[in-house]
């Protein structure tokens, strides 16, 4: 499942994020990519030092937390402190499969779902698009600068080459909950009628029907850590 999120970020968290990250020093994108993906990552990370990345995790998770579409959807149990990428004419991320375990010494997570979320307005940089490759064809994502996607960490994704300005993005991973992307992905289509059904008419023997479906399933698949 490949899911928008639009307005993660709304303007002032935006601003914050921005002016935390001004000025840092950034280091080749190689350095956090596996052993396939290094060959084929061209771009470069932003260095938050341990303060400001305390700062810059808190106001993402915090609105990750906050987001019904993201906690629906992802149905997350561990989120990973996310990795700020900036890409310039020229640079790219080639084809390639994230990692399946992510960490290290404060703790391992499994990488079921990657997260794009934009930081640059659409009209400050041409191409660097996410392609993301699904059973469906292949995809192009372009968002406005606040906006994110969610996707499985298992697909083949790129970011094509950026041919003008700058493209600066944040990207985490989270490990759900529910391990297979066909339970979540039903789960999250049920929880979208579950939650119209108890809007509009929670008395309803039906939308009971669903809700207790909905609880029962989630309890049957969910694999907490």
């Amino acid at each position: 499942m490949l899911q928008i999120i639009p307005q993660l970020l709304g303007p002032a968290q935006l601003d914050k994020v921005h002016a935390t990250l001004a000025e840092l020093p950034a280091v080749a994108g190689t350095r956090s990519a596996g052993r396939s993906a290094a060959r084929v990552k061209h771009n470069q990370e932003l260095q938050p030092d341990p303060e400001r990345m305390q700062r810059l995790a808190r106001i993402i998770m915090s609105a990750l937390g906050h987001h019904p579409v993201f906690r629906t959807a992802a149905l997350p149990e561990r989120v990973a402190d996310p990795i700020f990428a900036r890409y310039r004419p020229g640079m790219h991320y080639g084809e390639h499969v994230d990692e399946p375990i992510m960490g290290g010494a404060g703790g391992r997570m499994r990488s079921d779902l990657a997260l794009t979320l934009w930081l640059s307005p659409a009209d400050d940089y041409d191409g660097g698009e996410l392609v993301i490759r699904t059973c469906f064809g292949e995809q192009r994502v372009r968002g406005e600068a606040g906006d994110a996607v969610l996707y499985p960490a298992s697909s083949l994704h790129q970011v094509a080459p950026v041919t003008r300005g700058e493209r600066l993005v944040a990207v985490t991973w989270i490990q759900s909950l529910v391990r297979d992307p066909a339970r979540r992905e039903l789960l999250y289509e049920l929880g979208q009628a579950r939650e119209t059904l108890l809007e509009r008419a929670p008395d309803d023997p039906a939308a009971q029907r669903v809700d207790r479906s909905y609880v029962n399933l989630l309890r049957m698949w969910a694999e907490p850590g």
